[in-house]
């Protein structure tokens, strides 16, 4: 055992991250229904250009409006190379209430990529005399980002959660991929002319969780692209569960 222990990571139930698009906000008062652990309204992926505005006003607005209970209540904000990132961090703790919990950070590349994010969200804290210090969440989603794991998992006291994106990560490692994660149809063995598919996430699932638990933070497992293998769904959750993962995304009320 190293002289320097590993840091606990936060003492939450994480099991299910449910996400929803900020442009629908007739989903909200659902999501605040259903037995997730954790809710992220989205501004990125799942929202147009044109409705990003629209999209962060109703987050703000349910932010005030909606009982989440005991959600842990996260927004996923755009990513830093784009024009929308600041502007939905500073309307968020500006116009937001307190009780938005989390800010999630798409295609952490580095912790450089964290730092932007924490000194913005600690001048706004300061000046507008917020009383719940904001979390972090970032998402791993490219080379770079499995690449530098460990220093993004030490980069800010404020990191609470690390969550694999296989589709974005498999764009950019050039990964042949027909789905968003899972199996994958050419990804296989051959013994005594069976085929036997193993998974190819599981390195890079494995690596999140060392990072993790090196530097307390909760290891999350990202989306699961068929909506209709509930098998599948349970079987990659399971997987990620024996790899040392406290939970996985649902892109999907199913």
């Amino acid at each position: 055992m190293s002289f320097r222990i590993q840091p606990p990571a936060p003492a939450r139930p994480n099991r299910c991250q449910l996400f929803g698009p900020g442009s629908r906000a007739a989903l909200f008062e659902k999501m605040a229904a259903s037995a997730a652990d954790v809710i992220n309204l989205d501004l990125e992926d799942s929202v147009a250009p044109d409705d990003k505005p629209t999209a962060r006003a109703n987050i703000i607005a349910a932010s005030h409006e909606v009982n989440w209970g005991s959600k842990h209540l996260s927004v996923r904000i755009n990513g830093l190379d784009t024009p929308f990132w600041y502007r939905d961090v500073v309307d968020l703790l500006e116009q937001g209430s307190e009780r938005i919990d989390q800010i999630m950070i798409p295609k952490v590349g580095c912790a450089a990529d964290v730092y932007a994010v924490d000194a913005l969200v600690a001048a706004i804290e300061a000046a507008k005399g917020r009383k719940k210090r904001i979390s972090l969440e970032v998402i791993v989603e490219s080379a770079a980002g499995i690449a530098h794991v460990e220093e993004i998992a030490a980069s800010s006291p404020r990191l609470q959660a690390m969550s694999l994106g296989a589709a974005d990560f498999a764009a950019s490692m050039g990964m042949a991929t027909t789905g968003i994660g899972g199996i994958q149809e050419n990804y296989y063995m051959l013994r005594e002319g069976s085929k036997f598919w193993p998974d190819p996430w599981h390195w890079a699932q494995a690596a999140i969780v060392a990072a993790c638990r090196t530097h307390g933070v909760l290891p999350v497992d990202g989306p699961f692209g068929d909506f209709s293998d509930d098998e599948g769904f349970r079987a990659q959750a399971r997987r990620s569960a024996t790899l040392g993962m406290v939970g996985k995304w649902a892109i999907h009320p199913k």
